[in-house]
């Protein structure tokens, strides 16, 4: 094949390259760009932590019975030991709750209602971090592992060598 030929087959196909060549940087650049938003909305989302907080007119509106209580917990899918972790009490109180003994009231009563606004995900990364900060918690207070006390031992009756039977 002539020069000529090969330039004249190979002419368009370069002028093709250097536009595609073109197109792939413009989409890197496009996807540097949107590659960043998201860092951004994730980190301003982490920022934005979920916390249990209810308006004072939420929590005065709200009506508690104990079978709410107990539907909202069975709805989340969570135990009552994990109630109690979410909303600071023992697991006692959250037993009274149900039973109808007692009634949760103040800072315990919107931790519920607030509760009623988040779904089974964000229930479980709330969970998470409060679980979190319980383990942190007792290892600071200095829970150690106590070494194991070993008995004396028990003397035995050792003959005595240095004594001869001679008689």
């Amino acid at each position: 094949m002539a020069k000529r030929e090969v330039r004249a087959t190979f002419l368009p196909i370069r002028h093709e390259v250097w536009g595609m060549k073109l197109k792939l940087s413009n989409l890197l650049k496009n996807f540097t760009v949107v590659n960043r938003a998201v860092r951004e909305q994730a980190k301003h989302h982490e920022e934005k932590k979920l916390t249990l907080e209810a308006s004072p007119e939420e929590v005065k509106a709200s009506r508690l019975t104990p079978g709410r209580i107990r539907n909202l917990r069975k709805k989340l899918g969570i135990s009552q030991r994990e109630l109690g972790i979410m909303t600071d009490v023992t697991t006692g109180a959250v037993l009274s709750w149900e039973k109808g003994k007692f009634k949760p009231k103040g800072e315990k009563k919107a931790a519920l209602v607030a509760l009623r606004k988040l779904r089974k995900r964000d229930v479980r990364k709330v969970l998470a971090e409060k679980k979190g900060k319980e383990k942190t918690k007792g290892e600071s207070k200095g829970n150690r592992v106590k070494p194991v006390k070993k008995p004396w031992p028990k003397k035995k009756n050792i003959p005595n060598v240095l004594r001869s039977n001679k008689n």
